[in-house]
């Protein structure tokens, strides 16, 4: 009985997950700042936020070795490219073709640790891969028909989904040595400087935004981050990897209807069956990579699965 009580507050916080990184892509869109500012505030105040727990790692924060603090500037630019150009996205195409778009980043990572570190792969999964990559196409031939800009926005969502696969693959090598705080607290701290040294070259404003402003750069850093992607990196512990990873299907289904009822951005016919071939694309590529039969993780899943900071 009390495993059956543990096992549905586990699906409970998982849905509350989902439901927590669907918002990010909102927030994104409430906002009259400029995309890079939102991002940055959004990770620096994560960092503030993770602050208390400092000096309970401060010796594995400081002791890193040249190698480790190089690959972490890596990742954390990689990050802070991803959200520069998945934010820009949201401001020329609709809510629903950005963060679908964003699901083939399981996809991407296997392609990245299939050349990198020789990663397996199935005849399933390649065929995911093709629907998905069907779907993507039929998503930017419907944006292009419906204006440029939204055309340009679905590669931008490309462009930042690469990015946050590079992140990813740098991660899990990273991860190998070093904690979940540890790596994360560098990381986002790395991307919000860089986000910042763009800002300062742009001339954007450091200050002076409304409180309403303030507001949504802390709700970025407490929903989707804490509540959305840490939480997930908690359920690990609780839940396989497979079944984690499928939150990235959830995130365009919650934040398509979010931006419904929210934003009033309606879909149309070719949207909607070119993103359900994605969702069923990605859907077959992680069920067919996920946890073998006698306990092994599929690499793919377990890299996909530890995402922080996607959306």
């Amino acid at each position: 009985m009390d495993n059956h009580k543990g096992r549905h507050s586990f699906e409970i916080l998982y849905v509350v997950g989902i439901l927590a990184i669907s918002f990010s892509s909102i927030f994104v869109r409430w906002s009259n700042a400029e995309v890079s500012v939102v991002a940055m505030y959004r990770l620096y105040l994560t960092n503030l936020l993770m602050l208390p727990l400092v000096w309970k790692y401060r010796r594995t924060l400081f002791g890193l070795t040249s190698r480790q603090w190089l690959l972490l500037c890596l990742s954390g630019v990689m990050l802070g490219l991803h959200f520069l150009l998945w934010m820009s996205s949201l401001r020329l195409t609709t809510v629903a073709s950005s963060t679908v778009i964003l699901t083939l980043e399981p996809i991407l990572i296997a392609i990245g640790s299939y050349w990198l570190f020789g990663a397996k792969t199935n005849r399933m999964m390649v065929l995911g891969m093709a629907i998905a990559v069907i779907g993507s196409i039929a998503i930017g031939s419907g944006d292009f028909g419906l204006s440029s800009s939204a055309l340009l926005g679905d590669g931008l969502s490309l462009l930042g989904t690469i990015a946050v696969a590079v992140h990813m693959l740098i991660g899990k090598h990273l991860r190998e040595s070093l904690s979940a705080f540890v790596y994360n607290f560098w990381v986002f701290a790395i991307a919000a400087s860089s986000l910042a040294v763009y800002n300062l070259f742009q001339g954007y404003s450091f200050g002076g935004y409304a409180p309403r402003e303030w507001g949504i750069f802390l709700l970025l850093a407490i929903v989707p981050t804490l509540f959305g992607h840490y939480l997930f990196n908690w359920l690990l512990k609780y839940m396989s990897a497979s079944s984690v990873s499928m939150a990235v299907l959830g995130e365009p289904v919650f934040s398509t209807i979010l931006a419904y009822f929210l934003l009033k951005e309606s879909l149309t016919a070719l949207q909607l069956i070119a993103g359900l071939f994605i969702l069923a694309g990605v859907w077959i590529f992680i069920r067919y990579g996920q946890d073998k039969p006698h306990g092994q993780k599929s690499k793919q899943v377990a890299i996909a699965a530890k995402r922080p900071k996607a959306s």
